[in-house]
């Protein structure tokens, strides 16, 4: 059989997916700032596919189940830095933060 000249590892490469080209990165949504109460807030969707681990919602006390398209929102102003505001995120009901119930 005759040798082929073609690089196979090019080929390999070109079909890994493009990390720009993420479906779900896409879908999911972006990041905003949002204001309450005075105060500004990071808030990010997660989606279904996304959503892969068990937390509680601090608004309403129930579970945010695996697999249920929901919010992360953390301070964006606290006077701690970025790293605490982070640290401190807490994992929201998409209704409950629509509600504001704090």
């Amino acid at each position: 059989m005759p040798r082929s000249n073609r690089s196979h590892g090019r080929a390999a490469k070109a079909r890994e997916p493009h990390p720009e080209l993420d479906v779900d990165r896409l879908s999911a949504g972006w990041r905003r700032t949002e204001t309450r109460d005075g105060r500004e807030w990071n808030v990010q969707p997660v989606s279904e596919a996304q959503a892969v681990k068990r937390y509680v919602c601090p608004a309403c006390g129930l579970e945010v189940a695996p697999g249920v398209a929901h919010l992360v929102v953390w301070r964006a102003d606290g006077v701690l830095g970025d790293a605490a505001d982070l640290a401190s995120r807490r994992h929201w009901h998409q209704h409950c933060w629509k509600i504001g119930t704090r």
